[in-house]
């Protein structure tokens, strides 16, 4: 039988549109992220991130948990999920509060935060984060801890990410209903940086590029916050979809040829390589096909041609538009490609690296790859434990008084609902 959880464990889900995979790790009195146990399923009820299908995707959750349950040798009550639907949008809200000259005080930063929470307007989104990245002292930026410093004015920035509710409460309902406690959903580009992703390089100015099955993360880090982000409604998917089509072969073949043949670069060999085509309806009576390499690349291409261009239209909407001393990040399954990296150099006319999950131990081999970064992430967002400014106490100038008639109104609903 499973033990009882022990103390500092996290237990990470991505519910992504092709799997759902789980991670459970233990937290060291040194901050140290072991990894006890991972699971893996295949997901069926999420469509471009969004949840389509309730039930599948509860029965791919709860597999997934139950595997690294299994593996871990231990049961968990709450996770921490990703959402990477999507909608999602990224602000900095800015406040600056007068000190007159006394030193900063814990009581300063505090109001200070709870003001910053009151200012929060989603104009009627969800609110997913809403953290302070770095403060200001008299103007200057980039102070991390300004406690015990003379300072005349005090400032904050808030990053907040935000998105539309509905999906994010299909995704929630979903994990409760495998029995599960929902600690916090995270929005996959802010934990896949986590992963992916130097100090250095958020501070300098990255774009981290998610390619998933069905959806493409474009994300900005500068001054190590993230900036901007958008949402592409393409993915690796679409490249499987393109060999199925273009061949006339089941996906599960295209999937698999893609993987193991596939290349984003092209060679003159690739003309004499022949692949066997699997047909979607078989007849024994007909040779199946043969396909160049070729051939099979060259479908490849036309769809990162295609990806790429969106990619780029995306980063020049966020102003990642100079190619000096700028790097692009390439992560999630898509990133898995061959030579994929290459080719968005290419096209893209920056420096590209491929991003792999960092900073867990005994992270299994099958789990080390882009395509779990966002999982290990979200790890690594929960160890770290980050204030969120939603769950400060309301500052007390803001604080408004009900009225007894809405109390009495609450108390008859509460009436109604239980007698």
């Amino acid at each position: 039988m499973a033990k009882t959880a022990p103390e500092g464990l996290i237990t990470a889900l991505d519910v992504g549109s092709s799997k759902v995979s789980a991670l459970i790790a233990q937290k060291g009195d040194n901050g140290e992220l072991v990894v006890l146990g991972t699971g893996q399923r295949e997901s069926r009820g999420v469509k471009r991130g969004y949840v389509a299908d309730m039930h599948a995707t509860e029965i791919a959750i709860r597999e997934a948990v139950e595997q690294a349950e299994r593996i871990a040798g231990t049961n968990i009550e709450d996770v921490w999920v990703s959402f990477s639907a999507g909608g999602l949008i990224s602000d900095i809200v800015k406040l600056e509060a007068d000190l007159g000259g006394h030193r900063v005080e814990q009581g300063d930063i505090d109001e200070l935060l709870k003001a910053g929470r009151d200012a929060i307007d989603p104009q009627g989104k969800m609110v997913l984060h809403a953290q302070p990245t770095r403060y200001t002292v008299d103007g200057l930026a980039g102070v991390k801890r300004p406690l015990g410093l003379h300072a005349d004015r005090l400032g904050v920035d808030v990053h907040v990410v935000s998105t539309d509710g509905s999906p994010v409460r299909n995704l929630d309902l979903c994990v409760r209903s495998a029995h599960l406690e929902v600690r916090s959903i995270i929005a996959a580009p802010v934990a896949t940086g986590l992963a992916c992703l130097t100090d250095e390089e958020r501070e300098l100015g990255v774009a981290l590029v998610e390619i998933g099955a069905a959806v493409t993360n474009v994300s900005v880090f500068i001054q190590g916050v993230l900036a901007g982000l958008a949402s592409i409604p393409m993915g690796s998917a679409d490249i499987t979809d393109d060999i199925a089509s273009a061949f006339g072969t089941p996906r599960s073949w295209a999937e698999r040829t893609k993987c193991f043949h596939g290349s984003a670069n092209l060679s003159p060999r690739d003309n004499h390589e022949m692949i066997d085509v699997v047909l979607a309806i078989p007849d024994d009576s007909v040779e199946g096909p043969r396909i160049t390499k070729a051939a099979l690349n060259s479908v490849i291409r036309q769809r990162l041609e295609r990806m790429m261009a969106e990619i780029q239209k995306e980063l020049r909407k966020l102003g990642f538009q100079d190619p000096i001393g700028r790097q692009i990040v390439l992560t999630g399954g898509g990133a898995e490609l061959k030579g994929v990296a290459d080719y968005a150099q290419q096209s893209l006319g920056c420096a590209v690296r491929v991003g792999r999950p960092k900073g867990l131990t005994g992270l299994p081999e099958a789990h080390s790859g882009p395509a779990f970064a966002t999982l290990a992430g979200l790890a690594r967002f929960a160890a770290a434990d980050p204030i969120d400014l939603r769950s400060l106490e309301p500052s007390h100038q803001l604080v408004t008084k009900r009225s007894p008639t809405a109390l009495f109104w609450r108390l008859w609903q509460a009436f109604q609902l239980n007698y």
